[in-house]
């Protein structure tokens, strides 16, 4: 126990520096991930820069720079912004991107203007608000219950806590107005009203978010984890969960990395972020690159064994029992080593046999191929009676849609199609007896 506190005496600022980036990465993962889902990223890039001016106004009327004041002017110009870029795209007939382009760069432009005029009088530093200084939160401290606790911290925990509170107690009328702005509109939300209120609740995160990261690295943790739980998930309150904790996964990465490296911690942060958004980019179960390409190989190697078992399938129903060359069987597959592979694969899996130099479907590679062929046959029929297609035309769209045919599609088909004992060539639909019924055994 004596050691572990020695640890922490010894780690106590890398500590606070990574209490600060998670609670305000967290802050704005959450907020940032109803930004993501109204596809509203530049806007909150837009409110990131636009707030300059409300911090410097603040300034400039009050001579104060405490959080209050800032935090209010903050807000003020966050709202400002997102009225100001649904004006410009209502009214001037602009589109939203040129309308939040023109919005965010002047308001930015005046409040860097407004800065550089108030730090002839007072240390505001551009670069600071800019940029952050996220190492230096452990030195500027206040009393607390016996203890001396980062100014920042208890700043950024309580924006933390109030936005918590505010998703939750606006969670019904976030996640509609999110998902479909008319239908909140419908129902009795007011929309508008719930949007520019999180339009303020993003401004005033930024606003305490600067003494940590900046105005310009907040943009990061508004956006990247966000999207990454994007790529992770379809259910809103897994999205929000994911990206806090992709927020705080970041602010640990990003401090210990920045360490190692000797950079910028808040700089690391953000670009430890951005590494989340990769990694879920690449390895996202279901939207990301590798998976994507690992369920299409998939899905080309099944499409694969099964046109090798139609093929064998078929030739059964002409030659007998007499095996396919391998040769053959690879070239109606297309050459190369995949085809080659498959079969290898169907050997194992016990569906064909080598038989004089050559391959023939056993007995559990016929019902399976049957299966197949019955699908393409009661497809061509369906294709043929119901939407009059062509003879020469039903071949090919069938051998498409046949691999996708459920079991419950092709049951609805057979019992659409139930009179039916022969394909429009005239060739057997496998499982259909000559007298109409159903096969023995099936």
């Amino acid at each position: 126990m004596d050691a572990l506190y020695q640890w922490v005496l010894d780690q106590r600022f890398g500590l606070w520096i990574i209490a600060a980036g998670i609670l305000c990465n967290s802050a704005c993962a959450l907020l940032g991930t109803f930004l993501v889902l109204r596809r509203m990223s530049l806007l909150g890039d837009a409110i990131s820069h636009a707030i300059l001016p409300g911090l410097a106004i603040s300034f400039i009327l009050t001579g104060s720079r405490a959080a209050a004041p800032m935090f209010l002017g903050a807000m003020a110009l966050g709202v400002l912004t997102a009225f100001l870029s649904q004006g410009l795209q209502r009214f001037a007939r602009v589109s939203e991107d040129t309308s939040l382009g023109v919005v965010f760069t002047s308001l930015f432009a005046l409040g860097v203007i407004l800065i550089h005029l108030s730090a002839r009088y007072v240390d505001l530093d551009p670069g600071c608000i800019l940029y952050g200084l996220i190492e230096f939160i452990p030195l500027d401290t206040v009393p607390l219950l016996g203890g001396e606790v980062p100014r920042a911290i208890l700043t950024l925990g309580a924006v933390a806590i109030l936005d918590l509170g505010f998703v939750l107690l606006l969670w019904k009328e976030l996640k509609v107005s999110s998902f479909d702005a008319d239908l909140a509109t419908t129902v009795g939300i007011n929309a508008g009203l719930v949007h520019y209120l999180l339009m303020a609740m993003v401004a005033g995160t930024n606003v305490a978010a600067f003494e940590a990261v900046g105005s310009i690295l907040v943009i990061a943790m508004l956006i990247a984890p966000p999207a990454a739980a994007h790529l992770l998930t379809d259910r809103l309150w897994r999205m929000a969960a994911i990206a806090v904790l992709i927020g705080a996964s970041s602010a640990v990465v990003g401090y210990w990395a920045a360490a190692e490296l000797n950079t910028s911690v808040a700089g690391m942060m953000a670009a430890a972020a951005g590494g989340h958004y990769l990694l879920a980019v690449l390895a996202s179960p279901r939207y990301g690159v590798v998976s994507k390409a690992f369920h299409q190989m998939v899905m080309a190697l099944r499409i694969i064994r099964e046109d090798a078992l139609g093929l064998l399938y078929r030739w059964s129903e002409s030659r007998g029992e007499a095996p396919l060359e391998v040769r053959t069987l690879t070239a109606a597959l297309g050459g190369g080593l995949v085809p080659r592979l498959v079969m290898w694969l169907l050997r194992r899996r016990g569906e064909l046999a080598a038989e004089r130099g050559g391959l023939r479907l056993t007995a559990v590679g016929k019902s399976r191929a049957g299966s197949l062929i019955l699908s393409h046959r009661l497809w061509e029929t369906f294709l043929a009676e119901h939407l009059g297609i062509p003879l020469d035309h039903l071949h090919e769209p069938a051998e498409r849609m046949e691999h996708y045919i459920t079991p419950q599609l092709q049951a609805a088909l057979r019992e659409q199609l139930e009179a039916r004992r022969t394909d429009p060539h005239g060739r057997p639909i496998p499982g259909v007896s000559p007298g109409g019924g159903e096969e023995a055994g099936r």
